[in-house]
């Protein structure tokens, strides 16, 4: 298939309400100004502009992440694929998709399979919850990180600036923050702040195998 090197179909999926996106791009369009796709939600965009060099750049916002992120493409790319996907660097969500009119709208389909599977697995009901600022509060993810931090305290897996000998001794405060967690040696006062204000920071965290206090 040969498509029209004139123009793309671009789309991405508002992290607010999930809906999928998605609008006709003239090369043409993107030679004067910026250009921006919105969700009819309101609540987020996508913008496209051509740099000094002739290439594209996005700012895509992120279905996990609490920001948006940038991507620059080559215009040719753009312009000429059947399909390509820009992923969050994070993850392996893609957040932005383009190329052929019929091929866009069927990986916006297969990612919506996806994307519910995933919320569904992790309790979550909505989309907009993978980014409330109020993540932290539910009483069940801080029993949880609690518990992890306490299974690595046991198993020795927490480093801080006591001596080697000394870390099966060692006791270690955890302070829920609103912008993540806090864990501080008490005899050493090393401390190390983990970000868990986002449903992947949080997992990363939920994840982890070891844990150094500075």
């Amino acid at each position: 298939m040969v498509l029209d090197t004139k123009q793309t179909t671009v789309a991405y999926r508002c992290p607010h309400c999930g809906a999928g996106v998605m609008s006709v791009v003239g090369v043409f369009s993107l030679s004067a100004e910026m250009m921006k796709l919105k969700c009819s939600c309101g609540h987020s965009e996508m913008s496209m502009v051509r740099t000094s060099d002739g290439k594209i750049r996005f700012t895509v916002p992120c279905l996990l992440c609490p920001n948006p992120h940038s991507f620059t493409v080559s215009s040719s790319v753009v312009f000429s694929k059947e399909l390509f996907l820009l992923p969050c660097p994070y993850s392996d969500i893609n957040i932005a998709v383009m190329g052929s009119e019929d091929h866009v709208k069927a990986e916006l389909s297969r990612s919506e399979l996806e994307l519910l599977d995933m919320l569904e697995k992790n309790g979550i009901d909505s989309f907009e919850s993978l980014h409330t600022d109020n993540f932290l509060t539910d009483p069940q993810v801080l029993d949880i990180i609690t518990y992890v931090i306490r299974e690595l305290d046991e198993e020795g897996k927490i480093s801080c600036r006591c001596a080697p000998c000394d870390s099966k001794d060692s006791e270690y405060d955890a302070e829920i923050l609103e912008d993540g967690v806090r864990v501080t040696c008490r005899r050493c006062g090393a401390t190390k702040l983990i970000p868990a204000n986002s449903l992947i920071s949080a997992h990363e965290f939920l994840n982890a195998d070891r844990l150094e206090l500075e």
